[in-house]
């Protein structure tokens, strides 16, 4: 059986914890988009982990973990996340790396940092790890696959035929050193050795996994706002951050997706730029991000203090029905307990009327929050592990959001540990 792991907004909604538990109920793991440029995080029995490219079932020793051909491979963060996971006491986990998997090249990270510094004001609020300009050169069909670092003499003469294009640019545009190719092959040779021992056709692998009936975690990074078809273009990353994409970033059957868990923040927050409509500002905003998430709302990549908003049913709703969510995992409402009123973003104001429908982005950045203030519960909801014992005014939240965005909450986390969560059965449940 496969499930997916995503997320419905932004990103950073808390999908470490969940990811973790979901790890370790699965044979293998799979990363199957996006690179270094975003993160999980996960608080367990060896410590707290902020995880970039690795897969989330690297605790757990029963685990295969998958780098898929979806992802953008940066080999040596790779390699250093492990190193820093095994120096912590972790067991050496078992990792596939898909030999169909594209590697971001060193000058992938340059060219972000060039264009963000040439644009400015006008910038994407880009983490600079070489994603835009990684999978640029993947559809532009310049990219270099895993399976390439095998055969030196073909890839010595596309890498001087993909250098002279890039040091065009690199002279007239951007005013910066040129690229030399030979010395880019003699780090694609090291990568080369890093790499071997983990290359397979994880397609295949899969294919004889679930035929096997393993159990499969596609383990998504990022949220339905930020995939560059359906999120808020163009401030979004660029691979789909779709559980759809799973089956193309594993190399699986989409049929083979039977559950869709969709990670839901009990409020929203953000990091770069875009679009974000519930956004607050201020002493209101900074008070939230001090009290969110384990130890403050900061980005796990970038350090970055996130922007903070209040929950938009309308952005999430979006963003569950765009992902195909079967459950809602429903996290940090243990956070809003300090407040003695709520507010909720119930629909969007767009050039006088009322929508609860999420518009293209021309249309949202006109959009104004249309809000209903709910009562607060006033108290610490940590330790609670049956929903009916929740504070009255706190289930009335869980179920005014669920109602409002339309699909189930089945579970809910109300604290950082991994048994900080809450399973019930929602009304809307097939």
């Amino acid at each position: 059986m496969v499930r997916a792991i995503v997320g419905a907004n932004w990103g950073d909604e808390g999908k470490g914890k969940l990811t973790d538990m979901m790890a370790q109920e699965s044979d293998i793991v799979i990363r199957f988009q996006g690179g270094a440029n975003a993160g999980h995080t996960i608080v367990n029995n060896y410590g707290k982990f902020a995880l970039h490219t690795l897969p989330s079932g690297v605790f757990y020793g029963h685990t295969t973990n998958i780098i898929g051909n979806g992802v953008a491979l940066n080999i040596p963060v790779l390699f250093n996340e492990i190193k820093s996971v095994v120096d912590k006491g972790v067991p050496m986990p078992k990792i596939l790396i898909s030999d169909r998997a594209q590697m971001v090249m060193p000058y992938h990270v340059l060219f972000d940092e060039y264009e963000e510094e040439r644009l400015g004001k006008a910038s994407f609020g880009s983490t600079k790890s070489g994603i835009a300009p990684f999978y640029s050169d993947k559809y532009a069909k310049i990219g270099f696959q895993v399976q390439e670092l095998f055969d030196e003499e073909n890839l010595r003469e596309k890498l001087v035929r993909v250098c002279e294009t890039k040091n065009v640019l690199l002279e007239h545009l951007y005013h910066k050193p040129a690229l030399d190719p030979e010395k880019i092959f003699e780090t694609l040779m090291e990568y080369r050795k890093m790499v071997e021992p983990y290359v397979c056709d994880v397609s295949l692998y899969l294919w004889n996994a679930l035929k096997e009936g393993k159990n499969v975690l596609l383990e998504g990074q990022l949220g339905s706002l930020k995939d560059p078809d359906h999120g808020i273009y163009p401030m979004v990353t660029s691979s789909s951050t779709l559980a759809a994409y799973g089956a193309i970033g594993a190399g699986i059957p989409p049929y083979e997706i039977k559950k869709i868990v969709t990670v839901v923040k009990a409020y929203s927050s953000a990091v770069g730029a875009g679009a974000f409509v519930s956004e607050i500002f201020g002493e209101e905003a900074d008070e939230l991000r001090r009290r969110g998430g384990d130890g403050g709302e900061y980005g796990a990549t970038t350090g970055r203090p996130r922007r903070m908003g209040w929950f938009d049913c309308v952005a999430s709703k979006y963003g569950c029905r765009i992902q195909g969510t079967t459950d809602v995992a429903f996290t940090v409402v243990d956070v809003l307990g300090y407040l003695d009123k709520i507010p909720v973003c119930v629909g969007y104001e767009i050039d006088g009327k009322v929508t609860t429908d999420f518009p293209t982005t021309q249309l949202l950045e006109k959009a104004k929050p249309v809000l209903e203030v709910l009562d607060g519960w006033n108290c610490d909801i940590r330790g609670i592990r049956n929903y009916d014992e929740l504070p009255e005014n706190c289930r009335k939240y869980i179920e005014f959001v669920e109602e409002h965005i339309g699909f189930p909450i089945t579970m809910i986390s109300n604290g950082p540990k991994r048994e900080d969560i809450i399973y019930r059965e929602s009304r809307l449940s097939k």
